[in-house]
């Protein structure tokens, strides 16, 4: 076994795509995890990298999200339209509202 390659989960049971030393691609297999006893130390560094890379994706998730929502904020003629509110309704206590469900 050279390296692990990904991981899934089949029916409660974790498998790792492995690739094989000295074989093609077409080679490389899912094997169990109770499987590979004797690769204990390469299953551990692929998760830390999984566990890392995982990690950075959610750190980047959260920053696109509060990007968008700052950008995003309804204008008082947007929320005229999408709520059909007249003048005569729509003043600050309104609009403060709007902005709090907005941001929740």
């Amino acid at each position: 076994m050279e390296n692990i390659l990904n991981k899934r989960k089949v029916r409660g049971v974790i498998k790792y795509l492995i690739w094989w030393k000295r074989f093609t691609v077409e080679h490389d297999s899912y094997e169990r995890e109770e499987n590979l006893e004797n690769a204990k130390e390469i299953i551990v560094e692929f998760e830390r990298r999984l566990n890392t890379k995982i990690r950075r994706q959610e750190k980047l998730d959260i920053v696109e999200e509060r990007d968008f929502r700052r950008g995003e904020l309804l204008e008082k003629y947007t929320a005229k339209i999408l709520y059909r509110w007249d003048d005569r309704k729509f003043n600050e206590k309104y609009l403060r509202k709007l902005e709090r469900n907005w941001w929740k």
